[in-house]
């Protein structure tokens, strides 16, 4: 059964011995970043290996045992506002940098930074921000529209008289014939 994509997991631990489940173009990224605590994204499979993201690093795998996280709807390189908390944290708005899953706290944690400071090690939860990227796509609508039918009963005539075509004739402008 494959699984309804994109969707979202981490690496704590190295899936198998060896890298013959890494593509072979990509087994020098793989290597540099799994294991860890990352969440990465798994976008689509093309019948032998996932194409997987992290930001603007992408890679690709056989199928593997991983973690699946429930998804959030962040994703690293989205624009973020911070909510700000009284004293305790300032709002602004940054960029996220990293998507980490802590296995401590059993929860998504996220490092935002603000555009052309210097990266921060404090980590948000869901909670502490809201998304600014709009990822929403428009489906293709289902709704079948018939084609409007305009019946003219009249004409003009070469000499700009307007004649009737039929007695029994009507215009119809109704949209939904």
């Amino acid at each position: 059964m494959r699984p309804e994509l994109p969707d979202y997991g981490t690496f704590p631990r190295s899936p198998d011995n060896g890298t013959s489940w890494i593509h072979p173009d990509d087994r020098s990224i793989v290597t540099s970043l799994i294991p860890s605590e990352r969440i990465y994204r798994r976008d689509r499979f093309d019948g032998t290996f996932y194409h997987f993201r992290y930001g603007d690093i992408r890679f690709r795998l056989r199928p593997c045992m991983w973690l699946p996280l429930a998804a959030e709807g962040v994703d690293v390189g989205d624009l973020v506002e911070i909510i700000g908390t009284g004293m305790d944290r300032e709002r602004f708005v940054g960029n996220v940098v990293d998507a980490l899953y802590s296995t401590k706290e059993e929860r998504c944690v996220y490092r935002i930074v603000r555009p052309g400071a210097m990266e921060s090690e404090r980590l948000y939860g869901r909670d502490d921000f809201q998304n600014l990227t709009d990822k929403s796509k428009i489906r293709e609508g289902s709704t079948i529209h018939p084609v409007p039918r305009w019946h003219d009963a009249f004409r003009d005539d070469p000499s700009g008289q307007r004649i009737q075509l039929a007695p029994d004739v009507k215009p119809d402008d109704r949209a939904d014939q």
